[in-house]
């Protein structure tokens, strides 16, 4: 029995020291990816969290460096909607949502349906009509705002929405399709000519069977479009004027109930209504973001 037991239990011990090791390697592996997450989180959330609490501070103590909030006060927001000063914040945000809405639904029209032929019609040059797309959206800003400043003023567009919406779509647009040609190439062609089989018209399979399923991949280019939109500030701050400023223009323009004094409290409240909102649709849409981000890597 001896014999028999001593060769068997250190077969098992030679087994269990692996087992061992591996078990801590993947410990310690963990270990690390919290602990990266967390880094991140802190890193990314930093800013906004000291916006939030900055406010709700009372304006006599802006400078306060204590991390958690004190003296807390909705001044601040009151402020930032009095247009006694001249904010007109209420009418920037009435603005924000109207460009930020109309470009993107009309990327969204027109980003489809390129990408749609894109990804499934085969026709000379289609890689480089993709390549000019793509290529479009790496002109910085800044090298845009001379001449669409002359050409807008030229035309006497300075001042208008459609100078705000049209350079807007010029940005969201190349983003739009990129995306959606990137789903519509993986999605399985099989769907659609089943249904030409059925007896549907190519735009009846279109919105009927490619649609539907396109969905995620377009509700997610839907929000990334919404978003950039939202945020543009540059083109905005030379094209609109103090009737068609959107609200990150506005923010910029915000004036203190002092003269010369800086309303940081203020921007801050600001900054605060403006980014909510985003973060809040985010959070609650974010399974159909992911999905969409997601829609295509695997036929």
């Amino acid at each position: 029995m001896t014999a028999v037991a001593g060769p068997a239990a250190g077969q098992a011990e030679q087994e269990l020291i692996p087992n061992n090791s591996a078990s801590r390697r993947d410990r310690w592996a963990n270990i690390r990816t919290y602990i990266s997450a967390v880094i991140i989180l802190l890193w990314c959330l930093a800013p906004f969290y000291w916006m939030v609490v900055t406010a709700f501070r009372d304006v006599n103590y802006t400078f306060d460096n204590t991390p958690w909030p004190t003296h807390v006060t909705l001044d601040n927001f009151r402020a930032a909607f009095d247009e006694s000063t001249g904010n007109h914040f209420l009418l920037a945000l009435g603005n924000s949502l109207f460009v930020s809405i109309v470009t993107t639904v009309i990327s969204l029209l027109v980003g489809v349906f390129a990408a749609y032929a894109l990804a499934r019609l085969n026709f000379r040059g289609k890689f480089l009509i993709l390549g000019f797309i793509l290529g479009a959206s790496m002109f910085p800003g800044v090298a845009l705002v001379t001449p669409l400043f002359q050409l807008f003023t030229t035309i006497g567009w300075i001042g208008t929405y459609q100078a705000l919406i049209i350079p807007s779509i010029s940005f969201v647009l190349p983003l739009t399709v990129y995306t959606l040609t990137s789903f519509f190439r993986e999605m399985p062609w099989e769907l659609e000519e089943a249904a030409r089989m059925d007896g549907c018209t190519p735009g009846e399979a279109f919105r009927k069977v490619i649609m539907p399923l396109a969905a995620p991949a377009v509700f997610t280019t839907a929000i990334l479009a919404f978003i950039s939109a939202w945020n543009e500030f540059l083109i905005a701050s030379q094209l609109s004027n103090e009737s068609t400023r959107t609200v990150t223009v506005a923010i910029a323009y915000f004036a203190g109930a002092i003269q010369h004094q800086e309303p940081y409290t203020t921007v801050m409240a600001a900054g605060t209504v403006v980014t909510i909102p985003l973060v809040i649709l985010v959070l609650i849409f974010q399974r159909r973001i992911v999905d969409g981000l997601t829609a295509g890597g695997v036929k």
